[in-house]
């Protein structure tokens, strides 16, 4: 599917800016073209997760870090802030459902986080989502 391609993509480019040391967001996308197949829609949703993600960076960190109790953001794994972040943006963005949301952040977890990564991304963005109303 594209559009989980597309996060899969904006998540590995958020860790390479992380562990970059934060390079210029213009050097950073233009590694999507390296990392993805020639699929226009999937460089493009990726293209604008990450810019929305770093745009939006103090405000996503303090939703996350308001919603992890006990946890920093600074003192989450990188791939778990980056997951968390990306799934934060896109309830602000509400263009997804808050579901699919939460599903494509555990379908990163598993796919890239820790054996732990999972349920803590649930719990976290399930208390985002509820503080943002975008959850019941």
């Amino acid at each position: 599917r594209p559009e989980t391609r597309a996060r899969a993509r904006a998540l590995q480019l958020l860790y390479a800016w992380e562990t970059a040391g934060h390079p210029p967001i213009a050097s950073l996308l233009a590694g999507i073209q390296r990392l993805t197949r020639p699929d226009r829609a999937v460089i493009d949703r990726a293209a604008d997760l990450v810019t929305l993600v770093l745009s939006r960076r103090e405000e996503l960190d303090g939703l996350v870090t308001k919603a992890a109790e006990h946890w920093r953001i600074d003192r989450l794994a990188v791939v778990d802030r980056n997951i968390l972040r990306l799934g934060t943006a896109e309830f602000l963005e509400g263009r997804v459902p808050p579901k699919v949301v939460i599903d494509e952040a555990l379908w990163l977890a598993h796919r890239f986080g820790a054996p732990q990564s999972p349920a803590f991304i649930n719990g976290v963005l399930d208390a985002v989502g509820r503080s943002l109303g975008r959850l019941a």
